[in-house]
C-alpha cells in the first residue's frame, strides 16, 4: 500500500480544514437573518425551484443532505415559518417542501449577507486565475465523487462552475 506525499497530505489536509471551517464562519455572517449557511442553501433551493416547491427527496438530492438530516432542517425551517410541508400532488406518497412568504423574505434578507460573506471569505482572497482554478479542480474532485451528477453541480448542464463548459459556451 502505498502512502501520500507530504504535498498530497498538506492539500487534503488543508481541503478537510476548508470544510470544516467554511461552514461555521457562513454561519456566524448569517446568524442576523435567522438562517445557518445550510438553511440558506435549502431557502435558495426553493427560491429557485418551480412554484417555490420541491419533493423533501429531490430537495435532499439537491443539497447532499441524508433523508433524516434534510427532515430535522424542513422542521427547523418550519419553525421558523419559511416552509410548510405539503403533500406532493403528483404522488400521494411524496412530501413537498413549499416556501412560504416569510421564507420568501428571509431569503431575500439572507441572500446579500450569503453573498457578502462568501466575497469576503473565500473570493477576495482569489485573482480570476485562481477562481478558475479552484472551479476547475473542485468539479474535478466532484465529478468523482459525484458520477451520477446527482448534485447540480455536477451535472453535464453548463453552469457557472464548470469552466470547460463556460469556455465551450464562449
Amino acid at each position: 500500500m502505498t502512502s501520500l506525499s507530504q504535498s498530497e497530505r498538506v492539500a487534503v489536509a488543508r481541503l478537510q480544514a476548508l470544510f470544516e471551517l467554511l461552514p461555521t464562519a457562513l454561519d456566524r455572517q448569517l446568524v442576523t437573518a435567522g438562517v445557518t449557511a445550510f438553511e440558506y442553501t435549502l431557502l435558495e433551493a426553493l427560491a429557485e425551484s418551480e412554484l417555490k416547491r420541491l419533493r423533501l427527496s429531490a430537495l435532499a438530492a439537491r443539497t447532499n443532505a441524508t433523508l433524516a438530516r434534510l427532515s430535522r432542517v424542513v422542521t427547523s425551517l418550519e419553525r421558523k415559518g419559511f416552509v410548510e410541508r405539503m403533500p406532493c400532488p403528483a404522488d400521494s406518497r411524496a412530501t413537498n417542501a413549499v416556501l412560504t412568504p416569510a421564507g420568501e423574505q428571509a431569503f431575500a434578507q439572507s441572500r446579500g449577507l450569503y453573498a457578502g460573506a462568501v466575497r469576503r471569505l473565500v473570493l477576495d482572497a482569489l485573482d480570476p486565475a485562481d477562481l478558475e482554478d479552484l472551479s476547475r479542480v473542485t468539479l474535478a474532485v466532484l465529478t468523482k465523487l459525484d458520477p451520477e451528477g446527482r448534485l447540480t453541480v455536477t451535472t453535464d448542464r453548463a453552469c457557472a462552475a464548470d469552466p470547460v463548459a463556460l469556455a465551450a459556451g464562449a
